[in-house]
C-alpha cells in the first residue's frame, strides 16, 4: 500500500500525465521543470527516455526534496526516427501523413523517488500503435481543431477525434498517453 502521509509530487507540464495519476486516486501537486531533453546521437530509444526521466528527477529534487517524485518522458517513433511535437498546423499535417497506414512506437521512460528512503525506481513502457489510412480531411479537420499541437506525433489517442485514427495497438494505451500506469503504480508500491 502506498503511504498517503508523504507528499507525492508530479514534475511534468502534460496535463495527460496529471489525468492519468489522478486515476490512482492519490493526492499529489503538480509542478515542472525545465532541463535539457535532447537526444544524444546513436542512443537507443529505451536509454534515452530513461535518461531523461533521471535529468528531469535530478532538476524536481532541486525544487522538492521532501516526499514522492515522479517524472516521465515519451517519445513517439517511426522508422528509427522521433517524432516530436509539431511546429505549427502544417507541420502537424505534415507528421499525420506519414503516420497514416503505418505502425510507429511509443516509448515512456519515468523515474519515481522516495527522498525519505533514497530509492529511485526508473523504467519504461513500448507500445506499437497502427494508424488507418487518414484521409486529407480527416487529417486537415483534426488539426483544425487545434488539439494536435501540444502533443508528440501530433495526436491524442484520448482525444475525440484523435482515438479514431488507431487501427489498432499493441501494449499499454496508457503508456501512449505518456503514463505507462501499472509500471508507475507498482513502482511506487516499491519506494
Amino acid at each position: 500500500m502506498i503511504n498517503k502521509n508523504i507528499p507525492i509530487y508530479l514534475a511534468s507540464k502534460s496535463p495527460r500525465r496529471k489525468v492519468l495519476l489522478k486515476q490512482l486516486n492519490l493526492k499529489f501537486k503538480v509542478f515542472s521543470v525545465e532541463c535539457d531533453e535532447s537526444l544524444k546521437k546513436n542512443e537507443p530509444f529505451i536509454q534515452a527516455v530513461k535518461r531523461i526521466s533521471l535529468i528531469k528527477l535530478n532538476a524536481a529534487k532541486k525544487i522538492h526534496n521532501d516526499g514522492i517524485i515522479i517524472t516521465a518522458d515519451t517519445l513517439v517513433v517511426l522508422d528509427n526516427e522521433t517524432i516530436g511535437k509539431p511546429k505549427n498546423k502544417k507541420d502537424a499535417v505534415r507528421i499525420l501523413k506519414k503516420l497514416s497506414n503505418n505502425t510507429h512506437k511509443v516509448y515512456t521512460g519515468f523515474s519515481v523517488y522516495n527522498a525519505l528512503k533514497n530509492i529511485t525506481v526508473t523504467d519504461y513502457e513500448k507500445t506499437l500503435v497502427t494508424f488507418k489510412k487518414l484521409s486529407n480531411k480527416e487529417i486537415k479537420n483534426y488539426v483544425s481543431l487545434g488539439s494536435p499541437l501540444d502533443k508528440a506525433g501530433a495526436y491524442g489517442i484520448q482525444d475525440d477525434f484523435g482515438a479514431v485514427f488507431v487501427k489498432k495497438i499493441n501494449g499499454c494505451y496508457n503508456n501512449v498517453m505518456g503514463l505507462p500506469l501499472f509500471k508507475v503504480y507498482n513502482a511506487l508500491l516499491r519506494v
